[in-house]
């Protein structure tokens, strides 16, 4: 593991922040992980550190999220992920496997549509917005329901960023979310894709989870017991291993071909 360097960057008209660890000498592709809604890199901390010790890996502040600036319009899904494609060919990635919770499960699915020839593998973990809960209401009490379910520190962590956000900013992105149909997307991604969830997320429900795997053509679901939406944060190390046990399973590049 080596302590991640950041870098604040200006990309397709915007501005995030991408923080980089490297792992010399190590094969396979690199992990790029992307956070949710009203979020930052801070709740992927854990999780980045476990994988930064056997690969490249990567976390990014989105426009307007974490100590970036807040843009003057909507930045749509599709937007975030040609941005995010866009900032991994200038880091000269070559192969990587997208890693994204809640929204950033929209966000690592769509880039994988725009760049199938980067990506070699996605993992969802948490997704949104399940479509028979498609309301507003209905993900806020999910939400609250979460929080009562999560550790202090992974409450510290949401609830700083979600002040550090603004309310603004948080519900103009909301309508992308809310409104991406992440199910329909499914079955366009050729690649490997793990759904990954904590058997006590009230937000990603198994049933929701399951539907996204089997419409995916190479979809596998897998949950961690005992754990709520922010699993990544509380349990890093068994979330780690599942990635990378799916990892072992994806065919080289020259195997796919």
């Amino acid at each position: 593991m080596t302590t991640p360097t950041a870098q604040s960057l200006n990309v397709l008209g915007q501005t995030l922040r991408l923080h980089s660890s490297t792992a010399p000498g190590m094969p396979g592709p690199a992990f790029v992980l992307v956070h949710g809604i009203g979020m930052s890199h801070r709740y992927l901390t854990r999780l980045h550190d476990q994988l930064s010790a056997t690969a490249d890996t990567y976390s990014l502040d989105l426009p307007g999220f974490g100590p970036n600036p807040r843009p003057s319009r909507t930045v749509s899904v599709e937007e975030h992920a040609a941005i995010l494609v866009q900032v991994l060919l200038d880091a000269g990635v070559s192969r990587c496997v997208l890693v994204g919770h809640s929204m950033g499960t929209q966000i690592v699915a769509e880039a994988a549509l725009q760049a199938p020839e980067l990506v070699a593998g996605v993992v969802l973990i948490g997704p949104v917005v399940d479509r028979r809960r498609r309301r507003v209401l209905r993900q806020a009490l999910a939400l609250a329901h979460d929080s009562l379910r999560e550790a202090p520190s992974a409450n510290l962590i949401v609830f700083t960023d979600y002040l550090r956000t603004g309310l603004r900013w948080y519900l103009r992105e909301l309508k992308p979310m809310m409104t991406y149909p992440l199910e329909d997307k499914m079955p366009a991604l050729t690649c490997p894709v793990l759904v990954l969830r904590g058997s006590r997320d009230p937000v990603a429900r198994e049933e929701w989870c399951r539907e996204l795997a089997e419409a995916s053509p190479a979809g596998k679901l897998q949950e961690i017991e005992g754990h709520p939406h922010v699993v990544q944060h509380s349990a890093p190390a068994a979330v780690a291993g599942l990635i990378r046990t799916f990892v072992r399973s994806i065919p080289s590049r020259a195997e796919a071909q």
